[in-house]
């Protein structure tokens, strides 16, 4: 089943700890008015091979964070749906299996590890005062004894801040769409600009081609069907077409080898699938015609 208690916290920084030992995690202590929680990063597989595929976008467009401003703060339940708050980084329009690098989680040099990277951010963060953290996943509360790293009672945080679908087999009963975790940190800039960086998390061994449930659907994994992710990408399209007409959705291969679109399918923020299908040529560009406008206030489309 899909992982429990899925949702947003919304707070400040203000501590860190970088976690040891076989299963380390990046732990940050955060606060809302009301309470204290520990964000708990994982910076480490379980499955080979064992480092992370991360991305950070310091400066993240995406029609979501216009609705993050109004949120409580704490933490807030999310329904694993399109079109509200939820993150799906293979159907949400957010990240890119091609932005994506690996990293290991700790290394000798300065600036060259999992560690290093969450670090500059979140310690910018915590020496804003006005710099506001939003953090999703899966949430735990009401521990009976202190928190283990930070002192606070009752313990309680949010864990799982990663991708949460296409998972190997012996974490497929997480699998699940509309539930994935990340980190936004919403940040002043000197020009007096709200800044909006974002973290995403991925294991190596997850696929990012997934059915209706989160599962990987068989065959048609990178390495498996011999189509890497990121192969065909989304290169331009008309945003709020003409009253009455559809938008179009310009597509490009940037392999060497042609690609079958049959199963492929575009989906747009609000969750609605549009299948596509066809043969597009090594290094081949192909428009389609949607049957459906995106909106000029903000959209997101994705390749699935």
């Amino acid at each position: 089943m899909p992982i429990a208690r899925y949702g947003v916290f919304k707070g400040r920084p203000i501590a860190r700890i970088l976690g040891e030992g076989q299963n380390p995690h990046y732990q940050v202590h955060a606060i809302d008015p009301a309470s204290d929680g520990r964000l708990a990063i994982n910076v480490k597989s379980k499955v080979e091979p064992s480092e992370l595929l991360y991305a950070i976008v310091e400066d993240l467009q995406h029609p979501l964070t216009a609705r993050l401003r109004d949120l409580p703060q704490g933490f807030t339940p999310l329904a694993s749906e399109p079109g509200g708050l939820a993150l799906d980084y293979v159907r949400g329009g957010l990240v890119d299996r091609a932005q994506m690098v690996v990293m290991p989680f700790a290394d000798a040099g300065p600036g060259d590890d999992l560690y290093d990277r969450l670090d500059a951010l979140i310690i910018r963060a915590i020496g804003d005062g006005e710099a506001v953290l939003y953090a999703w996943g899966a949430s735990w509360a009401g521990e009976a004894q202190k928190d283990k790293y930070f002192g606070f009672h009752p313990g309680a945080g949010v864990h799982d801040v990663h991708m949460n679908q296409g998972n190997a087999a012996n974490f497929a009963g997480d699998d699940g769409t509309w539930q994935d975790g990340g980190l936004l940190l919403n940040i002043r800039r000197s020009d007096g600009r709200w800044l909006w960086t974002a973290v995403f998390l991925a294991f190596q061994s997850q696929s990012w081609k997934t059915d209706d449930h989160g599962h990987t659907i068989a065959g048609d994994d990178a390495g498996a069907a011999g189509v890497d992710v990121g192969d065909v990408r989304i290169v331009a399209a008309t945003i709020d077409a003409a009253k009455g007409a559809g938008s179009l959705v310009t597509l490009i291969n940037a392999s060497a080898d042609a690609i079958a679109l049959a199963g492929w399918s575009l989906l747009t923020y609000d969750g609605a699938r549009h299948p596509i299908d066809g043969e597009l040529a090594a290094g081949g560009v192909l428009t389609l015609a949607l049957d459906a406008r995106l909106g000029a206030a903000g959209d997101a489309l994705a390749l699935v």
